[in-house]
């Protein structure tokens, strides 16, 4: 039966087609949840903070929480008098990149979003996630996160320092110019590591960007330090 253009049935088949159907349209069916997750990959948050991340209301942020919630995509504890969410399963922040990944692979318009957007990344080298473990183990890198201190904090790559890209004109004599510095930020499609790139190397630095971000980093077992 169809009511609403939504199956509705007791059978098990249509049970768990509407359940596909559900978890797929709270982790997908919104530009905004897709952001919502992008940000609590990077670590857990409260409500506030993720409206202030992502530029939010804050009632439409606490909405879409309740959706993915609902789905069972993302958790939350209290903590004192506030809410703290995180994502339920590494497995979601996986669908979400696929997802991305094929939007970028099969759909033109979102190709030409990303370049329009980031600009030209092969011009900026980008180093695997294998060859930056690699160097991190040899030394003479410097791994520049240029999240925000709150996400820093919350997880990082092990060895990186932060310098939140807002903060990195004031902060450019804090670094050696004699190290190839590789920036990272929130994953394959955020902005931040790119335009740090650019500006350090617009001021002479050796600078390249991560390929992927902390969370393809932490997919990969890679180690990751807290605090």
């Amino acid at each position: 039966m169809v009511q609403n253009g939504e199956m509705k049935g007791t059978d098990p088949k249509t049970v768990l087609y509407e359940t596909f159907a559900r978890v797929g349209k709270a982790a997908l069916g919104n530009p905004a949840r897709i952001e919502l997750l992008n940000l609590l990959a990077q670590g857990e948050r409260g409500v506030e903070e993720l409206a202030g991340a992502s530029g939010l209301k804050l009632s439409n942020t606490s909405a879409q929480l309740k959706v993915l919630a609902g789905a069972g995509l993302v958790t939350s504890r209290r903590a004192g008098t506030s809410v703290r969410y995180r994502v339920a399963d590494p497995r979601v922040t996986g669908l979400v990149e696929l997802a991305k990944r094929l939007a970028i692979d099969r759909a033109p318009r979102a190709r030409d979003a990303a370049r329009d957007w980031m600009g030209d990344m092969d011009a900026l080298e980008p180093v695997t996630r294998e060859e930056l473990a690699r160097r991190l183990d040899e030394g003479g890198v410097l791994v520049l996160d240029v999240r925000p201190g709150a996400e820093f904090a919350a997880g990082h790559i092990e060895g990186a320092v932060n310098v939140p890209l807002s903060d990195l004109p004031e902060r450019l004599g804090d670094l050696p110019r004699d190290t190839q510095i590789v920036a990272y930020c929130r994953g394959q499609f955020c902005a931040m590591s790119p335009e740090a790139a650019r500006i350090l190397r617009q001021e002479g630095y050796r600078a390249r960007v991560l390929d992927g971000g902390l969370p393809e980093w932490r997919d990969e077992g890679l180690p990751v330090a807290v605090g």
